[in-house]
């Protein structure tokens, strides 16, 4: 009837269509495989939130961005209507707009007023290299008067 051969080949491939589909089975009703699965659903999902806090970090800093350039554009607005409103209404030239300091190249064109703006000093200024500055432990304390309240003190 059959073959010797066609029996061991049909056995063989019989033998392994079934690990095949013992092997799947296995897989799929496995905790190992659930618990692939689930890792691999919980990294999609931290991929996802990644990916929209990314876009929430770029639309957040473009935003700022948007509104810095706004608050510049207002504020030389804002600055170009005061000056003008102090040379038109100040007698004798008043302060220089934003506008027409635009495009100087040079310190010389700037007006000698404008020109010669320091920062504020944190502390007072010596009038000699002898006085003692404010950051001096010593600044502002009178030693005879000192010893007079001490002595005052002790005797009552």
């Amino acid at each position: 009837m059959y073959s010797l051969t066609i029996l061991v080949a049909t056995g063989a491939i019989s033998l392994l269509v079934g690990l095949g589909i013992g092997l799947l089975l296995g897989r799929s009703t496995s905790t190992d495989g659930q618990r692939l699965r689930d890792t691999e659903r919980k990294l999609d999902q931290l991929t996802q939130d990644k990916r929209a806090y990314e876009e929430d970090v770029v639309e957040h800093f473009t935003q700022t961005a948007a509104l810095l350039n706004t608050l510049t554009d207002s504020y030389r607005n804002v600055h170009n209507h005061l000056a003008s409103g102090a040379e038109t209404l100040c007698q004798e030239g008043g302060p220089v707009s934003l506008g027409r300091l635009q495009g100087r190249a040079d310190d010389a064109e700037i007006p000698a007023h404008l020109a010669r703006i320091q920062p504020p000093l944190d502390y007072a200024p010596k009038s000699s290299p002898e006085e003692t500055g404010m950051l001096n432990e010593e600044f502002g304390i009178d030693r005879a008067r000192n010893r007079e309240t001490r002595d005052v003190q002790a005797r009552t």
